[in-house]
């Protein structure tokens, strides 16, 4: 889990955050949750694994200046994908403001799918 206050670059004139903005926080959730497992992507790229998002979704709005905590998880985990789930909480009475997914294959640096490592499969489920 991990807090995040809705900035104002994130919202348009009403006040609500832009769809983009949560997948700036799966981001840092997805980050943050590898990170307490002893695993951050820095490590896994200085090893030649890359994970980009092949899939995402998410629904419902936040507001400027909420204080938003990311909840996520590892959904699952396969020898050449990983996927996690997220959901974004109001801070001040724990009201579910989203939901969303992202699903990420495991390439090397020019792209091409590169096996997990098992050692790494088993930290993050």
């Amino acid at each position: 889990m991990v807090q995040v206050r809705v900035r104002y670059p994130e919202v348009d004139r009403m006040g609500v955050a832009h769809h983009a903005s949560h997948f700036v926080w799966f981001e840092i959730g997805r980050t943050e949750l590898m990170r307490a497992k002893g695993v951050t992507y820095r490590r896994l790229e200085d090893d030649g694994i890359f994970l980009p998002v092949i899939e995402a979704a998410y629904h419902a709005p936040a507001r400027y200046d909420d204080l938003v905590r990311v909840v996520t998880r590892v959904e699952g985990a396969s020898a050449v994908r990983i996927a996690f789930s997220y959901r974004v909480e109001s801070e001040a009475d724990g009201r579910l403001l989203a939901t969303g997914t992202t699903r990420h294959a495991a390439v090397d640096g020019r792209g091409r799918p590169r096996r997990l490592p098992a050692g790494l499969r088993e930290l993050l489920v």
